[in-house]
């Protein structure tokens, strides 16, 4: 595929690449002990078995992966903190070897001229404050909002961009839901009060950070357009876009728990976590928004099968009424739909519920088929889903929508989360015994991209 083919950049947009630390930095030694790790040690938990040491070794190979960073020439790197490695007991006393290692990160892409975006909280929420209770507890914004602080205290002067959450509905509902993601509980009220002090957490942090002297600070939510053919599933497209997105964006602009999920949620819970006068705290103004968009969901009557889609389980969905994820084909590995064109409803969600916020896709990617022969490795399917979002993308552009960049998920193969290495996400192949990078196809591609823009 031609680098150039249908997309034209307008001056000033963004094009970069993410990650995320436990699934890249390895060093547990480095660091104190997270959720995901005790996770890792729960029999089955992980499909194969991978634990975070030592992932990508990336702390160990920072200096190489700098490097793979400026031959792609990007223009930012989003990445995000390990709060454990910052923070070994989740609150308290800082890591000199942690703080150095992040000085170290940004100072390198600061010097080959790459604009560093970091994410605070990518879900490894440090073991003691899961212990303590985890999300589900009040306690823990506060806890978070240390943090917060303690790491805009030290980085505000280089970090261009700030996200203070990753995808809080992962957080909340995979992790105390379903129990498909660390801590593993499957408890529905509790991942409810979850995804409340997850946003509560975030507005105290855009507080305390910007006291410090953070600018651009924002979140970075996974909104997914919720669809039906069946007119008889409108209540249940109704529960699952509220749990999945509307319940964020509500409260982030300050209106709290939609009334209609008070009521169909009822059964788990009894809000009794929610306080009124918290609304102006959750509500605080953000200076972006970051959707990372993968696929829709389509939501069917229940006939006795279950579509094999990861993240797409009713046991995420507290109190569920009966239905079926029915995706369409073509899929990507992890069973998700593609289907780049509702990206815009997705962006179009955010901006009817935060009008006039700016918007960045932080993550866009897929996780497919490769071929590997003596001339490289072959991931075509992956190049033309990249091509076609970034298409979708700055098509919605032209339509008004005030979206100013985009982040290729993900630089690196990684352990992605549950699936360890069985999914492959990265444009840059990394080999799990090794650690080895190789470029794939896509990075050549997406590297071209790059350099064909005027």
């Amino acid at each position: 595929m031609e680098a150039s083919s249908g997309l034209e950049f307008p001056p000033g947009f963004e094009l970069g690449v993410a990650t995320s630390s436990w699934q890249i930095e390895g060093d547990v030694a480095g660091r104190g002990r997270c959720n995901w790790d005790d996770f890792t040690e729960i029999p089955g938990a992980i499909v194969d078995g991978a634990t975070g040491e030592p992932a990508c070794d990336h702390v160990h190979r920072l200096e190489e992966d700098l490097d793979l960073l400026e031959w792609l020439d990007v223009d930012a790197y989003r990445f995000s903190f390990s709060w454990p490695r910052v923070m070994p007991e989740g609150v308290g006393a800082t890591s000199p070897a942690g703080l150095d290692f992040y000085d170290r990160l940004i100072d390198g892409l600061l010097a080959r001229g790459i604009r560093p975006v970091a994410t605070l909280f990518h879900w490894d929420l440090p073991s003691p404050l899961e212990q303590a209770g985890g999300w589900p507890e009040r306690d823990t914004a506060y806890r978070f909002a240390h943090y917060a602080d303690a790491v805009a205290q030290r980085y505000a002067d280089r970090v261009d961009r700030w996200a203070t959450l990753n995808e809080p509905w992962c957080s909340a509902f995979l992790g105390y839901s379903s129990g498909y993601f660390a801590p593993g509980r499957r408890e529905p009220g509790a991942s409810l009060a979850a995804a409340y002090h997850l946003i509560l957490g975030h507005g105290l942090a855009v507080e305390r950070m910007r006291a410090a002297g953070a600018r651009n600070v924002g979140i970075v939510l996974n909104l997914i357009p919720v669809l039906t053919d069946d007119s008889t599933m409108d209540d249940a497209v109704r529960h699952v876009d509220g749990l999945q997105n509307r319940i964020f964006l509500d409260l982030l602009a300050g209106r709290g728990i939609p009334a209609d999920m008070r009521e169909s949620c009822s059964s788990v819970t009894d809000w009794s976590f929610v306080r009124e006068n918290d609304n102006a705290v959750l509500g605080t103004p953000i200076d972006w928004l970051g959707e990372n968009y993968y696929s829709p969901m389509r939501i069917a009557a229940p006939d006795g099968t279950d579509a094999d889609v990861i993240g797409q389980d009713t046991a995420a969905f507290p109190a569920c009424p009966p239905l079926r994820f029915a995706p369409r084909p073509p899929f990507t590995d992890m069973g998700w739909e593609i289907d780049p064109e509702a990206m815009e409803l997705a962006l179009r969600k955010a901006t009817d519920h935060l009008p006039g916020v700016p918007l960045w896709i932080c993550e866009n990617g897929a996780a497919v088929a490769e071929e590997t022969d003596a001339t490289g490795i072959h991931d075509p399917i992956r190049t033309q889903y990249i091509h076609d979002h970034l298409r979708a993308l700055l098509r919605s552009r032209d339509r008004g929508f005030d979206v100013r960049g985009y982040y290729a998920w993900s630089l690196l193969d990684n352990l992605e989360w549950a699936s360890g290495w069985t999914k492959k996400f990265g444009i840059v192949r990394v080999d799990p015994d090794t650690g080895t990078r190789t470029p794939k196809d896509s990075a050549h591609w997406y590297r071209e991209v790059l350099a064909s823009r005027p």
